[in-house]
């Protein structure tokens, strides 16, 4: 049982580890023993509470799949129970993520100070521009 904070828990049933070769470079160990590890996870079918699962839907993540499995490859240590470990760490993060509530933004407007400012930067601009300008003389005509 993952325990996700005082409240939430996953059960193990809810988990599902299938035990694969690491990819990449690792000689005779990784070409001969299946120590990376996918951990399928499905959120719809999950115990989460709904808020929960629908901020984890909503994630723009590429590990969810459009059916709302969750599938995260570990294959970082050399040890099946040491990826199985990471694997479940990782899950762990993703939910108490999706567990925190975000504040809600109060919009707010530019203070007196900082249009003063806006509008010395535009006067300053605004000159600089007319002192580039050809300025007519007495004997030019338009």
């Amino acid at each position: 049982m993952l325990r996700i904070s005082p409240t939430v828990t996953i059960p193990d049933e809810e988990l599902e580890f299938t035990a694969i070769r690491a990819q990449g470079a690792g000689g005779q160990n990784v070409n001969k023993v299946s120590s990376a590890i996918h951990l399928r996870f499905d959120i719809r079918a999950s115990s989460l509470p709904e808020p929960c699962k629908v901020r984890l839907l909503g994630l723009r993540d590429r590990r969810i799949t459009h059916a709302g499995v969750l599938i995260i490859k570990a294959q970082i240590h050399r040890s099946q129970e040491m990826n199985r470990h990471e694997a479940c760490q990782r899950l762990v993060e993703l939910v108490r993520g999706a567990l925190a509530r975000r504040k809600h933004r109060i919009a707010t407007r530019p203070g007196r100070a900082a249009k003063e400012r806006r509008l010395q930067g535009k006067a300053f601009r605004s000159r600089l521009k007319d002192e580039r300008k050809k300025k007519k003389g007495a004997g030019e005509f338009e």
